[in-house]
């Protein structure tokens, strides 16, 4: 058995991990890599350690486009096998993908325009809508819990990983010449307690466990004080009459919110504000949301009791005519804009920021990861002057973070999750899905706990297992 990390090591995008067993290739995940907008469009372009058609499976652990978005160029590129996720994450698969298709083929029609002026040559989008509908036939939706053998090797079962709707703890048993290996994939490991969500399940003991690293030596605010900081930041809006722009990733961390705000203002903690959604796949995901409760935690179930829909409240409206995006810009506040992407790289988030960075009296709420050289990045980290479209703004606005939003463990709840592993049974610990800094210091905190071998791989790594 050999094992290639080819995606999401040493760094926190493009999840791609590549299983050789009895000579058939399985990969877990197909994300698209997110940073610099010229090596992004490479690396995604480009299968550099495979040929797409020599894979015979594709294990998918959630939705998130880091971890699904090349799926389309995959198949596009010669992959036709079989496709194994939740039944959630098939659905949510489904909206993502339409949706970065349109984003490759609309951000190239941008990008060649002033390509052109400057007398180069066009880019490709990665794939169309039509590449994407390709992938659909080829999904296999399952339920947690169900064994399914895919292959004469290989059986896989998913466990509840609490980080978005459908996401999944991949975990395999391996046959290989007599032999019966265990073998897990955390996907993104989920926190205790949040919103919505079940909490992480634990899996059974494995001998091989590639687990994500994103926090792995930073702490969050604690959960419970979500709500009330969120309650802060629209009261002081509302003193200002200013706007609040939030970059949240359409699936998970959108419906966080607006499930947060409804209970703010049922709570009468702050005013209730106009709150528009400004994505039209923000709209589709939280569809899918309530066509799985079998989801959702307890919390959520009781509030649903009492107000049937918690994504949809008086105060709220979802966005999807371009025209009606426009019009936010002319309103005045106090109010809510949340738009995707959640790094702010993409998408309508883009134009809200360039309409109202240079406002004092607005405020940038950043509320989840945002990976190295993203404009979500560079706001978090106070940089005075972004471009945004090529064009250089001034951040006036006041920008607030609140990392207790995060669907990520951090580094207690990593710990406490690998902990109830058997160590005597773990042979190596694989870390992935953080940068090099998270993953030294978590790969520290593993050994001083009294776990063995820790490895982290490089991009293109290979190990016989």
């Amino acid at each position: 058995m050999e094992i290639q990390f080819i995606g999401a090591d040493r760094t926190v995008t493009g999840s791609m991990h590549k299983l050789k067993i009895n000579n058939k290739i399985y990969l877990l995940d197909c994300g698209l890599y997110q940073g610099k907008r010229k090596e992004a469009y490479e690396i995604n372009k480009n299968f550099t350690f495979f040929n797409p058609e020599e894979i015979d499976y594709l294990i998918l652990s959630h939705a998130h486009i880091d971890h699904c978005g090349n799926i389309p160029n995959l198949v596009k590129k010669g992959f036709s096998g079989p496709i194994y996720c939740t039944k959630a994450t098939k659905d949510l698969a489904v909206i993502m993908l339409k949706d970065s298709a349109h984003i490759q083929v609309k951000d190239v029609e941008y990008v060649n325009k002033k390509r052109m002026k400057h007398g180069q040559n066009p880019f490709e989008p990665l794939y169309n809508e039509k590449d994407a509908e390709a992938v659909f036939p080829l999904m296999n939706g399952i339920n947690y819990h169900q064994e399914i053998n895919i292959s004469d090797e290989v059986s896989v079962q998913f466990f509840d990983a609490g980080h978005i709707l459908g996401s999944a703890i991949v975990y395999l048993n391996i046959k290989e010449n007599g032999k019966l290996t265990r073998f897990a994939f955390s996907g993104d490991l989920g926190r205790p307690n949040l919103p919505i969500l079940k909490d992480p399940e634990q899996i059974p003991d494995v001998d091989y466990f590639i687990c994500e690293s994103t926090y792995g030596g930073r702490l969050h605010d604690k959960i419970e004080g979500s709500e009330g900081k969120l309650a802060e930041v629209i009261n002081k809006a509302v003193t200002r009459k200013g706007k609040i722009i939030i970059p949240a990733f359409s699936v998970g961390r959108t419906q966080e919110l607006v499930y947060s705000v409804h209970k703010i203002f049922e709570s009468k903690s702050a005013p209730r504000i106009p709150i528009y959604v400004d994505s039209p796949l923000s709209g589709n995901a939280t569809e899918i949301f309530r066509e799985h409760p079998e989801c959702f935690d307890s919390e959520t179930i009781e509030f649903m009791k009492k107000y049937e829909d918690p994504f949809g409240f008086n105060q709220l409206k979802y966005i999807t005519d371009v025209e009606d995006s426009k019009s936010l810009n002319d309103m005045p506040g106090p109010m809510m804009i949340i738009s995707a992407s959640g790094m702010a790289e993409t998408g309508r988030i883009l134009h809200h920021l360039a309409n109202n960075i240079e406002n004092g009296k607005n405020i940038i709420l950043m509320v989840g990861y945002c990976a190295e050289n993203t404009l979500g990045k560079k706001l978090i980290e106070g940089i005075k002057e972004v471009k945004i479209f090529g064009e250089e703004y001034k951040v006036n606005a006041e920008v607030i973070v609140i990392n207790s939003f995060s669907a990520h463990a951090d580094s207690n709840e990593l710990m406490d999750f690998t902990s109830r592993l058997d160590k005597k049974m773990l042979k190596n610990i694989f870390l992935v899905h953080g940068d090099f800094d998270q993953q030294q210091k978590y790969s520290q905190r593993l050994t001083a706990a009294g776990f063995g071998k820790i490895t982290i791989p490089s991009r293109g790594d290979v190990f016989e297992v």
